[in-house]
């Protein structure tokens, strides 16, 4: 019985830690790509968002990587 509480213990410990993982700074740029948001239709947004900051001048204000005000970020 006490062998099988410590597996069971050990099992629980095993997967309560299994999704905390440090991401590399090299990395993060990938998940935080405007790609992987949770909009309806992602290339549509993405579309927007950049005729968006095209057309007011400021890109890099929402958090987004800045590019120049002509359209070729």
């Amino acid at each position: 019985m006490k062998r099988f509480v410590l597996l069971v213990l050990a099992a629980a410990t095993l997967a309560s830690t299994a999704a905390c993982v440090v991401v590399p700074q090299n990395r993060r740029k990938h998940l935080a790509d405007p790609m992987m948001r949770f909009d309806a239709d992602a290339l549509e947004a993405h579309k927007k968002q950049k005729f968006y900051s095209t057309r007011e001048g400021a890109a890099g204000g929402d958090g987004t990587p800045a590019g120049g005000g002509c359209g070729c970020q």
